[in-house]
């Protein structure tokens, strides 16, 4: 290996790159910090003659792609990848490879935070009791979890880290629907599908990957059918739901609430109607963070790219082309 090799990171946003620089640089790779922030022509310049490119949010395009004849590797801090793309990297021999197995346990946690805080109405509460109510707990009905059906829309392992702890709270039922599945694969749950998952559930948890498939797949016919006791959570892509259809059936209450980390538009606008629902609780695409998940991701990243460098194919490999 030369000293030549050059990888770039194309969005900023953690304290430090000593574990990436730990990892590559025992294979004379140089590491170049270059925020993009989200433009592409930022990222075409970037990568013009990089060896490797590690990649959070910004979108890596056929254009930015043909621009970069030494690149050998895009490899994706997270596990969606609906931002580069794939197709224009395969038919280059570029890897793509994301981080699948990183940080299960924080966005299952954040899920649950987020369904709890909406059905025991945390947010608003505290909001009431600062301003002086007390005693308001019949004014707003509230309903036991445990005995209730849970529906997951996807099941990976975040999916199914959700689920072993919602059974944790008493869930009595724990409903499916994941294109990817058989009936059988996975005792303990039934597989359906998305319209009678959402006819179904009590809580519905999305965990799907945002595709031309699932992009909307939550609109106003799902919405319509749900219960109005249902309880809606997204920890996956913003685009999985109909934003403008679910701030309508929020509004007139044909849901009881829902709770989001992820929007169509990042970061969300001040004047986003959502911000003004008291049966919504929001976060800020934060359900992957502990400090823990930050070392494990930056860390199993670098390792993606090292094993490239070093002539090996990805752990995670996501485009997977026809090899000679």
């Amino acid at each position: 290996m030369g000293a030549q090799l050059r990888v770039v990171i194309l969005d900023d946003g953690y304290d430090s790159y000593a574990t990436e620089e730990g990892i590559l640089a025992p294979l004379g790779a140089t590491i170049a910090l270059r925020p993009c922030h989200n433009d592409p022509l930022a990222v075409a310049s970037a990568m013009a003659d990089a060896d490797a490119a590690l990649v959070r949010e910004s979108p890596i395009t056929a254009a930015a792609l043909a621009g970069a004849p030494r690149l050998r590797v895009i490899v994706r801090y997270g596990i969606g990848v609906d931002s580069i793309d794939r197709a224009a990297a395969a038919a280059r021999k570029v890897f793509v490879a994301n981080v699948p197995d990183y940080g299960a346990e924080e966005v299952s946690d954040h899920a649950m935070a987020l369904l709890l805080a909406v059905a025991r109405h945390v947010v608003r509460r505290d909001r009431q009791v600062r301003s002086g109510a007390w005693n308001v707990s019949r004014k707003e009905k509230m309903y036991r979890i445990a005995g209730h059906t849970l529906g997951l829309v996807g099941y990976g392992r975040i999916a199914r880290t959700f689920e072993r702890k919602m059974r944790g709270m008493g869930i009595e039922q724990v409903l499916v629907a994941d294109p990817f599945l058989k009936p059988g694969d996975y005792p303990g749950i039934e597989l359906v599908d998305l319209q009678k998952l959402c006819k179904e559930s009590d809580y519905i948890s999305l965990h799907a990957p945002l595709n031309d498939t699932t992009r909307h797949m939550i609109t106003a016919r799902e919405l319509a059918i749900m219960r109005s006791t249902a309880i809606l959570v997204n920890t996956g892509r913003g685009p999985l739901i109909d934003e403008s259809a679910l701030i309508a059936a929020l509004q007139e209450g044909r849901i009881s609430g829902a709770g989001l980390d992820v929007f169509e538009r990042e970061p969300l606008l001040s004047d986003n109607p959502l911000t003004c629902l008291d049966n919504v609780v929001l976060s800020d695409h934060t359900a992957w963070y502990s400090e823990q998940s930050v070392e494990e991701l930056q860390s199993k990243a670098a390792m993606e790219v090292a094993r490239v460098l070093k002539g090996e194919h990805p752990l995670h490999w996501v485009n997977r082309w026809e090899e000679d």
